[in-house]
Protein backbone atom coordinates (compact mmCIF):
# COMPACT_ATOMS: atom_id res chain seq x y z
CA UNK A 1 0.00 0.00 0.00
CA UNK A 2 2.86 2.25 0.78
CA UNK A 3 4.15 1.80 -2.97
CA UNK A 4 0.62 2.59 -4.34
CA UNK A 5 0.37 5.75 -2.08
CA UNK A 6 3.82 7.10 -3.49
CA UNK A 7 2.81 6.38 -6.58
CA UNK A 8 -0.52 8.73 -6.53
CA UNK A 9 0.91 11.25 -4.22
CA UNK A 10 4.29 11.50 -6.64
CA UNK A 11 3.56 10.65 -10.16
CA UNK A 12 2.41 13.56 -12.10
CA UNK A 13 0.53 11.71 -14.68
CA UNK A 14 -1.14 9.52 -11.66
CA UNK A 15 -2.17 12.83 -9.85
CA UNK A 16 -3.51 14.59 -12.77
CA UNK A 17 -5.86 11.12 -14.05
CA UNK A 18 -7.01 9.84 -10.71
CA UNK A 19 -8.08 12.48 -8.82
CA UNK A 20 -11.55 13.33 -10.15
CA UNK A 21 -12.03 9.03 -10.68
CA UNK A 22 -11.27 8.55 -7.51
CA UNK A 23 -13.70 11.71 -6.16
CA UNK A 24 -16.56 10.56 -7.63
CA UNK A 25 -15.93 7.19 -7.25
CA UNK A 26 -15.63 7.87 -3.46
CA UNK A 27 -19.36 10.00 -3.03
CA UNK A 28 -21.03 7.08 -5.09
CA UNK A 29 -19.22 4.25 -3.59
CA UNK A 30 -19.83 5.78 -0.35
CA UNK A 31 -24.40 6.93 -0.88
CA UNK A 32 -24.32 3.34 -2.60
CA UNK A 33 -23.17 1.49 0.40
CA UNK A 34 -24.75 3.46 3.19
CA UNK A 35 -28.29 3.57 1.10
CA UNK A 36 -28.28 -0.17 0.23
CA UNK A 37 -27.63 -1.08 4.14
CA UNK A 38 -30.04 1.56 5.39
CA UNK A 39 -33.50 -0.41 3.53
CA UNK A 40 -32.05 -4.07 4.47
CA UNK A 41 -33.69 -6.21 7.53
CA UNK A 42 -30.70 -9.25 6.91
CA UNK A 43 -28.01 -8.79 8.82
CA UNK A 44 -25.41 -10.27 6.38
CA UNK A 45 -26.75 -7.73 3.48
CA UNK A 46 -26.92 -5.04 5.69
CA UNK A 47 -22.52 -5.58 6.45
CA UNK A 48 -21.99 -6.46 2.84
CA UNK A 49 -23.29 -3.24 1.73
CA UNK A 50 -21.32 -1.56 4.71
CA UNK A 51 -18.23 -2.81 3.60
CA UNK A 52 -19.26 -1.06 -0.09
CA UNK A 53 -19.53 2.26 1.98
CA UNK A 54 -16.07 1.88 3.77
CA UNK A 55 -14.29 0.90 0.16
CA UNK A 56 -16.01 4.67 -0.65
CA UNK A 57 -14.31 6.14 2.64
CA UNK A 58 -10.86 4.30 1.36
CA UNK A 59 -11.15 6.11 -1.92
CA UNK A 60 -11.77 9.59 0.02
CA UNK A 61 -8.00 8.86 1.29
CA UNK A 62 -6.72 8.27 -2.35
CA UNK A 63 -8.71 11.21 -3.50
CA UNK A 64 -6.69 13.18 -0.83
CA UNK A 65 -3.24 11.27 -1.76
CA UNK A 66 -3.14 12.63 -5.11
CA UNK A 67 -3.23 16.25 -4.31
CA UNK A 68 -0.04 15.71 -3.15
CA UNK A 69 1.65 18.38 -4.79
CA UNK A 70 5.77 17.85 -3.42
CA UNK A 71 7.30 14.84 -5.18
CA UNK A 72 10.75 15.55 -3.50
CA UNK A 73 9.69 15.55 0.00
CA UNK A 74 7.32 13.13 -0.16
CA UNK A 75 3.57 12.81 1.28
CA UNK A 76 2.03 16.48 1.88
CA UNK A 77 0.26 16.75 4.66
CA UNK A 78 -3.09 15.64 3.56
CA UNK A 79 -1.48 12.62 1.85
CA UNK A 80 0.49 11.75 4.98
CA UNK A 81 -2.89 11.35 7.12
CA UNK A 82 -4.43 9.22 3.84
CA UNK A 83 -1.29 7.00 5.00
CA UNK A 84 -2.60 6.58 8.27
CA UNK A 85 -5.77 6.59 7.39
CA UNK A 86 -5.47 3.32 4.97
CA UNK A 87 -4.03 0.67 7.63
CA UNK A 88 -6.86 0.91 10.79
CA UNK A 89 -9.47 0.71 7.92
CA UNK A 90 -7.95 -2.27 6.11
CA UNK A 91 -6.57 -4.00 9.20
CA UNK A 92 -10.01 -3.21 10.85
CA UNK A 93 -11.83 -4.61 7.51
CA UNK A 94 -9.75 -7.74 7.58
CA UNK A 95 -10.62 -7.94 11.23
CA UNK A 96 -14.33 -7.65 10.56
CA UNK A 97 -14.37 -10.72 8.08
CA UNK A 98 -16.13 -12.59 11.10
CA UNK A 99 -19.15 -10.41 11.18
CA UNK A 100 -20.07 -11.50 7.28
CA UNK A 101 -20.38 -15.41 9.16
CA UNK A 102 -23.13 -15.22 11.25
CA UNK A 103 -24.00 -18.94 10.73
CA UNK A 104 -23.06 -19.56 14.84
CA UNK A 105 -26.23 -17.56 15.79
CA UNK A 106 -27.89 -18.23 12.44
CA UNK A 107 -28.64 -21.31 13.20
CA UNK A 108 -28.86 -24.40 10.35
CA UNK A 109 -28.81 -23.02 6.95
CA UNK A 110 -28.49 -19.31 8.15
CA UNK A 111 -32.16 -18.75 8.79
CA UNK A 112 -32.19 -16.70 11.69
CA UNK A 113 -30.01 -13.46 10.22
CA UNK A 114 -32.87 -10.69 9.69
CA UNK A 115 -33.02 -7.89 12.41
CA UNK A 116 -35.68 -9.13 14.46
CA UNK A 117 -34.08 -12.02 14.78
CA UNK A 118 -31.54 -10.72 17.40
CA UNK A 119 -34.14 -9.02 19.62
CA UNK A 120 -33.23 -9.88 22.95
CA UNK A 121 -29.58 -11.07 22.24
CA UNK A 122 -28.46 -8.77 25.21
CA UNK A 123 -30.50 -11.33 27.73
CA UNK A 124 -30.26 -14.07 25.64
CA UNK A 125 -26.18 -14.33 24.26
CA UNK A 126 -24.77 -11.46 26.38
CA UNK A 127 -20.85 -12.09 24.98
CA UNK A 128 -22.23 -12.51 21.28
CA UNK A 129 -24.41 -9.45 21.65
CA UNK A 130 -21.17 -7.29 23.09
CA UNK A 131 -19.23 -8.53 20.72
CA UNK A 132 -20.91 -7.84 17.81
CA UNK A 133 -22.08 -4.21 19.24
CA UNK A 134 -18.39 -3.53 19.81
CA UNK A 135 -17.68 -4.34 15.72
CA UNK A 136 -21.02 -1.97 15.35
CA UNK A 137 -19.34 0.91 17.08
CA UNK A 138 -16.17 0.24 15.71
CA UNK A 139 -17.93 0.47 11.62
CA UNK A 140 -19.59 3.65 13.20
CA UNK A 141 -16.34 5.13 13.94
CA UNK A 142 -16.60 5.22 17.87
CA UNK A 143 -13.88 7.01 19.89
CA UNK A 144 -11.64 3.70 21.46
CA UNK A 145 -12.32 1.43 18.35
CA UNK A 146 -9.65 0.95 15.37
CA UNK A 147 -12.88 2.22 13.28
CA UNK A 148 -12.82 5.84 15.11
CA UNK A 149 -9.11 6.47 14.13
CA UNK A 150 -9.60 5.45 10.79
CA UNK A 151 -12.25 7.98 9.75
CA UNK A 152 -10.53 10.77 12.10
CA UNK A 153 -7.75 9.97 9.73
CA UNK A 154 -9.96 10.20 5.86
CA UNK A 155 -11.59 13.24 7.42
CA UNK A 156 -8.49 15.15 8.28
CA UNK A 157 -7.04 14.39 5.38
CA UNK A 158 -9.54 15.30 3.21
CA UNK A 159 -9.77 18.49 4.75
CA UNK A 160 -6.05 18.96 4.63
CA UNK A 161 -5.97 18.36 1.39
CA UNK A 162 -9.05 21.01 0.76
CA UNK A 163 -11.46 18.36 -0.71
CA UNK A 164 -14.46 20.32 1.60
CA UNK A 165 -17.00 18.47 -0.26
CA UNK A 166 -16.19 15.41 -0.17
CA UNK A 167 -15.52 15.17 3.61
CA UNK A 168 -19.24 17.14 3.79
CA UNK A 169 -20.11 13.59 1.94
CA UNK A 170 -18.20 11.55 3.70
CA UNK A 171 -19.82 13.32 7.57
CA UNK A 172 -23.24 12.63 5.50
CA UNK A 173 -22.55 9.04 4.97
CA UNK A 174 -21.61 8.39 8.56
CA UNK A 175 -24.93 9.69 10.19
CA UNK A 176 -26.18 7.72 7.56
CA UNK A 177 -24.50 4.45 8.81
CA UNK A 178 -25.09 5.42 12.59
CA UNK A 179 -28.68 4.37 11.84
CA UNK A 180 -28.87 1.62 10.73
CA UNK A 181 -25.70 -0.12 13.32
CA UNK A 182 -27.53 1.67 16.27
CA UNK A 183 -30.91 0.06 14.84
CA UNK A 184 -29.50 -3.34 15.19
CA UNK A 185 -27.89 -2.92 18.73
CA UNK A 186 -31.10 -1.28 19.87
CA UNK A 187 -32.73 -4.24 18.49
CA UNK A 188 -30.44 -6.68 20.72
CA UNK A 189 -30.84 -4.84 23.77
CA UNK A 190 -33.98 -2.90 23.78
CA UNK A 191 -36.03 -5.45 22.10
CA UNK A 192 -38.09 -8.21 23.51
CA UNK A 193 -37.22 -11.69 22.83
CA UNK A 194 -40.56 -13.09 21.10
CA UNK A 195 -39.55 -16.58 20.60
CA UNK A 196 -39.24 -15.91 16.83
CA UNK A 197 -35.72 -17.89 17.04
CA UNK A 198 -36.69 -21.61 17.31
CA UNK A 199 -34.56 -24.31 19.60
CA UNK A 200 -32.04 -25.79 16.66
CA UNK A 201 -30.69 -22.37 16.68
CA UNK A 202 -27.29 -22.45 18.52
CA UNK A 203 -27.53 -21.61 21.84
CA UNK A 204 -24.42 -19.89 22.40
CA UNK A 205 -21.18 -19.60 19.78
CA UNK A 206 -18.98 -22.83 19.61
CA UNK A 207 -15.43 -22.69 21.68
CA UNK A 208 -13.84 -22.05 18.12
CA UNK A 209 -16.20 -19.16 17.18
CA UNK A 210 -15.50 -17.80 20.37
CA UNK A 211 -12.36 -17.78 20.11
CA UNK A 212 -11.93 -15.84 16.77
CA UNK A 213 -14.37 -13.53 18.05
CA UNK A 214 -12.61 -12.63 21.64
CA UNK A 215 -9.39 -11.97 19.80
CA UNK A 216 -11.33 -9.60 17.25
CA UNK A 217 -12.90 -7.77 19.97
CA UNK A 218 -9.19 -7.07 21.32
CA UNK A 219 -7.90 -6.03 18.40
CA UNK A 220 -10.16 -4.16 17.38
CA UNK A 221 -9.85 -2.47 20.51
CA UNK A 222 -6.07 -2.21 20.52
CA UNK A 223 -6.39 -0.57 17.62
CA UNK A 224 -8.11 2.09 18.72
CA UNK A 225 -6.66 2.76 21.57
CA UNK A 226 -2.78 2.49 20.59
CA UNK A 227 -3.31 3.11 16.70
CA UNK A 228 0.32 4.60 16.81
CA UNK A 229 2.54 1.67 17.76
CA UNK A 230 1.43 -0.43 14.65
CA UNK A 231 1.49 2.85 12.59
CA UNK A 232 4.77 3.73 13.49
CA UNK A 233 5.89 0.19 12.13
CA UNK A 234 3.91 0.28 8.80
CA UNK A 235 5.01 4.10 8.29
CA UNK A 236 8.63 3.96 9.58
CA UNK A 237 10.64 4.58 6.03
CA UNK A 238 13.40 2.50 7.19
Amino acid sequence: MRCWLRIFATVHAATDFWFWAFWILAALTMFAGNLGALVQSNIKRLLAYSSIAHAGYILVAMAAVTTAKNADSGLDPGAAYAARALLPVELFAGLCGRLHDRSDLGGQGERYINTDDFAGLGTRQPFAAAALSVFLLSLLGLPITAGFFGKLYIFTAAIKSKLIWLAILMAINSIIGAYYYLRVIIVMYMHEYKGNVPADAPASLSPTAAMVVIVTVLATLYLGLAPNHILGIVLDPT
